[in-house]
């Protein structure tokens, strides 16, 4: 499937309980960056390492009543950023209410995240096919949120072996992912390298979960 394809102002299902949304947050972009510069500010991007000891290539913050972290432990939600040992940021009202906009346009009514992760993405940064399983309750879906430089999102199956469909991420889509595709394997392709108007040569992803 390439979403390519369709017009820009179509929703499209990518399968049973996914959509993406192309531009659905566009208007709000520059109030969204905003936002996300007050809560880095307060707890700046980092690097983590995986459980193994492998440096991630992604950046990453959170905002929320928890955030999502990796390091020698594993994989996990915690209240604290381990950075300050204090709470992570409040989630803006704005990022809130808008990831819960883009579930109920996908069918899910009563998505309430508790869970902003922010992902910066430079040229040639990867994320590794993957499944979203830290969190408690699988009812719950997924809304992502994408700023900056396109990326190519690879959306499977619920095993590592199904073949991705390849998604064409824009400044301003939405994508969200819940009942039987939450837990579909999904990632994203190197960056290609470019020049944002607004961004410059790199990519924000906020991707909004209920964690607890």
């Amino acid at each position: 499937m390439n979403a390519d394809l369709f017009p820009l102002d179509t929703d499209l299902a990518i399968a049973p309980g996914a959509w993406l949304l192309p531009g659905f947050a566009l208007g709000a972009a520059a109030a969204l960056l905003e936002a996300v510069g007050e809560v880095l500010a307060e707890a700046p991007l980092r690097q983590l390492h995986t459980p193994g000891g492998q440096l991630m290539q992604v950046a990453m913050s959170n905002c929320g009543e928890l955030g999502w972290v990796s390091d020698a432990r594993g994989y996990r939600y915690q209240a604290l950023d381990p950075r300050s040992d204090r709470c992570w940021p409040s989630m803006p009202a704005m990022i809130k209410q808008l990831a819960t906009e883009a579930a109920q346009r996908a069918g899910f009514a009563d998505f309430r995240p508790d869970a902003c992760l922010i992902n910066r993405y430079l040229p040639g940064n990867r994320l590794s096919l993957h499944q979203d399983r830290d969190e408690r309750d699988f009812s719950q879906p997924i809304v992502s949120i994408s700023l900056g430089l396109p990326a190519t999102f690879l959306f499977g199956g619920l095993t590592r072996a199904d073949k991705p469909a390849r998604l064409t991420l824009r400044h301003g889509d939405a994508l969200v992912w819940g009942g039987p595709s939450r837990l579909r394997f999904h990632g994203v392709l190197p960056l290609a390298d470019g020049e944002h108007p607004v961004l410059g040569r790199q990519r924000i992803n906020l991707t909004l979960r209920r964690a607890d």
